[in-house]
């Protein structure tokens, strides 16, 4: 197995093999383990497109990244209105949605990421797919705005906050809504929220009526189209 490049599916499977083999041979190295792991690359695939097949780097097994099933359903949905419009994917982590949105002939995607660790691979991403996927280094709630009023063309806005606690994410829901509630939708075609299941999310939006809710297990889909 090529110990520079491995999927999240194979990962799992080669790392439960080998703690098998390692039970069997009494060999228990903590350090040895965790040198492993750091050695192995994690990546995903874009699973529609014209870019289907290639590899996006993911940044660790302990930041969560949207689910296959997730991603088929949101293109599933909205592939046919991709074409012309600009698709932003806020909290974008390692720029899967916006990767898949470019492959699926989005005009151009933007994925706004705070983190540094996961900027940096989002970036890496975006190098080796398309000039038309830009990664920006900054707060959602600050850069947001400006793209939006900037934008000429409609956008598809992508917001998948972080399920778990971190510094300043404690009330991240409550502040998304009151955040969209007081900005100029005017450009926005429509707004998809990714959200833990436990989140119930408001029925409107300034006038975005939610159209459709879906979920897979921890993480629903919430749908907001203009009434």
């Amino acid at each position: 197995m090529n110990d520079e490049f491995i999927s999240v599916k194979d990962f799992f499977n080669h790392n439960e093999k080998r703690k098998k083999f390692l039970q069997k041979q009494e060999i228990s190295s903590p350090k040895e383990k965790i040198k492993k792991v750091k050695e192995t690359k994690l990546y995903t695939n874009i699973e529609s497109g014209k870019y289907k097949g290639k590899k996006l780097l993911l940044p660790s097994l302990t930041t969560r990244s949207t689910k296959s099933i997730v991603k088929s359903c949101v293109f599933n949905v909205i592939r046919e209105d991709l074409r012309d419009k600009i698709f932003i994917e806020a909290f974008g982590g390692s720029a899967l949605m916006a990767a898949e949105a470019l492959s699926n002939y989005a005009l151009k995607a933007y994925a706004i990421e705070l983190d540094i660790k996961a900027y940096k691979i989002a970036l890496e991403n975006a190098k080796n797919i398309d000039p038309n996927l830009e990664v920006i280094h900054a707060n959602t709630f600050e850069i947001l705005p400006k793209l939006i009023e900037n934008s000429k063309n409609e956008i598809i806005l992508y917001l998948d906050p972080p399920f778990d606690i971190r510094e300043g994410f404690s009330d991240i829901y409550e502040k998304i809504y009151h955040f969209l509630e007081n900005l100029d939708l005017k450009t926005l075609n429509l707004i998809i929220f990714e959200h833990h299941s436990t989140i119930k999310t408001p029925e409107k939006i300034q006038n975005f009526q939610k159209i459709k809710e879906k979920k897979f297990g921890s993480t629903s889909l919430s749908f907001y189209s203009l009434n």
